[in-house]
């Protein structure tokens, strides 16, 4: 049977090229590495030097690894804030993040939308605001925030730490990290990886605030706390053993982008969105569940199917596409597609057809 185009926003289709790079790690026996070898540690600085060019990453930020996105919600609440954050909800992934943070103990605030809007003003927050979280692209909703918009924050925020949600949106956005403080990203959406691995990004004023918090004695965490993993990032290593196997995957997947290029790889991101996006407003029963196009997701574009979506689901299926359902109170409602690096054009020219062609069957 024809394997399907994983469409889901994560775990999402591999990129292409990683069932060539497990065999030759399985050959080359990283799998049994030690993480205390020269030889990771070369795979390591592989993946640092990578997204510094990929991305243009500056050299005073720090790139670490974790077990998930998930757990850097965690820790970057304990490693930078001693009290206070705040938070801007509009979808359940940012809402989540705020959730940690009151778990946490500190005293988070949030600014919060109706799910599949952005935020139209922009709030200057209380001066004893410590962290600032975004999520640059909401997964659940599909909601994106325009670059002018989270540069907005800094310029209204000066001296708070903004720490940025882009777990699945980067490769594609051309962030400035010298407007925000901190970065962080998974590899089972944009970078075509099987789940394990999170890539932390921070700058040294991140570092500076979790050392002094330290320093007072307020508890950061433990053997995960940001000072430990920026201590042993500068030796291109880890404080405990980690998923070396995805490490070395994800290193030869940005070799892979950086051939490619990143200009490429953004064009063709905004293409396949423009071309899904046009046949789910020619649809007449699909439409985008974000009604501003300026913060429509170019990564993960929802549709509000309403009751027809098991319908129209069952005949992508058929044609070999399989979308994400949608998230939480919209899962039998809505469909969610992936637009990451791995998925082509040729591939999403043929799901705009084949929505267009569901949607003329049910014209007659």
């Amino acid at each position: 049977m024809k394997k399907k185009i994983c469409l889901a926003p994560g775990p999402s289709e591999l990129y292409f090229t990683v069932e060539g790079h497990v065999k030759a790690a399985f050959r080359e026996g990283v799998p049994s590495l030690s993480h205390r070898s020269r030889l990771f540690e070369g795979y390591y600085r592989a993946v640092v030097d990578g997204l510094r060019a990929l991305l243009n990453v500056p050299s005073d930020y720090t790139i670490a690894f974790t077990s998930s996105a998930t757990e850097i919600w965690e820790r970057s609440i304990q490693s930078l804030a001693a009290e206070t954050s705040h938070h801007y909800i509009n979808g359940a992934f940012s809402k989540r993040y705020f959730e940690i943070a009151k778990l946490s103990g500190k005293r988070a605030t949030h600014t919060t939308v109706q799910d599949g809007s952005g935020f139209k003003t922009t709030l200057a927050l209380p001066e004893e605001t410590e962290l600032i979280a975004l999520t640059h692209n909401e997964t659940s909703t599909g909601v994106a925030m325009p670059l002018a918009a989270l540069h907005d924050v800094r310029a209204k925020n000066p001296t708070a730490l903004i720490i940025v949600d882009a777990v699945s949106s980067l490769p594609y956005p051309n962030f400035d990290y010298r407007q925000v403080d901190s970065v962080f990203f998974s590899v089972q959406k944009g970078f075509g990886l099987p789940a394990g691995l999170g890539v932390w990004m921070f700058n040294s004023r991140c570092v500076e605030k979790s050392l002094m918090l330290q320093e007072h004695g307020k508890f950061i965490g433990t053997y995960h706390a940001l000072p430990a993993l920026w201590s042993y990032a500068e030796k291109n290593q880890t404080p405990s053993t980690p998923n070396v196997l995805a490490i070395y995957l994800l290193g030869k997947v940005i070799e892979d982008m950086l051939q490619k290029g990143i200009h490429a790889i953004r064009k063709e991101t905004e293409y396949k969105a423009a071309v899904l996006y046009q046949a789910l407003e020619k649809s007449g029963a699909l439409k985008p569940f974000v009604a501003d196009p300026e913060w429509r997701s170019s990564t993960v574009l929802v549709a509000d199917a309403g009751e027809r979506q098991a319908d129209i689901s069952t005949f992508l299926l058929e044609r070999g596409f399989e979308p994400g359902e949608g998230y939480g109170a919209y899962k039998k409602s809505h469909l969610r597609f992936a637009n990451f690096p791995t998925h082509s054009k040729e591939q999403y020219e043929c799901l705009a057809d084949a929505i267009g062609a569901w949607a003329e069957s049910h014209r007659r």
